[in-house]
């Protein structure tokens, strides 16, 4: 499967954020990119899930306000806002912690926007790897969003099908992916030795490369 990595990589804007949450310190990931589709559509892709295991995983539960998820092989969680065509919030239950996702659905010149945020503590996995082992993630499976919205009946999950995550294209997007999450970083106001340094980490994670000497 062929997906544009140029176009994905052009179209994220890519940005970090510190705040506190539940008395703790916090960082915030958030990727944002235009679709061209409609906020009805978007939102459908995004929350129904014969849509969502075509492009991102299989996702089980009560999809509504109050219900719990379960990301087949990831993460579960509970459902904590949701306005339909406008803005969910949900609770990311992964390796016995605790995160936070949020998306929200804006109109935009050339069609609509989806604002994807991800709060966490500041961990020493934060340390390690940076905003990028999120970000890189996620931009995962907003690479394969992209193509299920020209391509709903097709199955282009951009990770677990037929190993496209360790093709040579999945690590030119990792690698470049990596690095700009760096630079949002250095952005924020992050040491540029400390965020290159987390984000080579997270690229030879995904790559599946050993990590790097202390």
């Amino acid at each position: 499967m062929a997906f544009d990595i140029a176009a994905h990589l052009g179209a994220i804007t890519r940005e970090v954020r510190d705040l506190e949450i539940e008395g703790q310190p916090a960082k915030v990931i958030v990727a944002s990119r235009v679709y061209d589709t409609t906020p009805a559509d978007l939102w459908d892709a995004l929350t129904q899930p014969e849509r969502l295991k075509r492009w991102f995983a299989p996702v089980t539960g009560d999809l509504k306000l109050g219900g719990r998820y379960h990301v087949e092989g990831n993460a579960s969680g509970t459902i904590t806002a949701c306005v339909p065509q406008d803005r969910a919030e949900l609770t990311w239950e992964f390796g016995g912690y605790t995160s936070w996702v949020n998306f929200s659905i804006v109109s935009a010149e050339g069609g609509t926007m989806l604002v994807l945020e991800h709060i966490a503590h500041v961990s020493p996995h934060w340390t390690q790897y940076g905003a990028g082992a999120g970000g890189v993630g996620w931009e995962m499976g907003l690479l394969g969003l992209s193509e299920h919205l020209r391509r709903p009946a097709d199955d282009v999950r951009a990770e677990g099908v037929n190993g496209w995550e360790t093709s040579p294209e999945a690590k030119d997007l990792v690698r470049q992916a990596s690095a700009a999450w760096g630079e949002a970083e250095i952005a924020a106001g992050e040491q540029p030795e400390q965020a290159r340094r987390a984000a080579e980490a997270t690229r030879r994670f995904y790559s599946g490369e050993p990590p790097q000497e202390a």
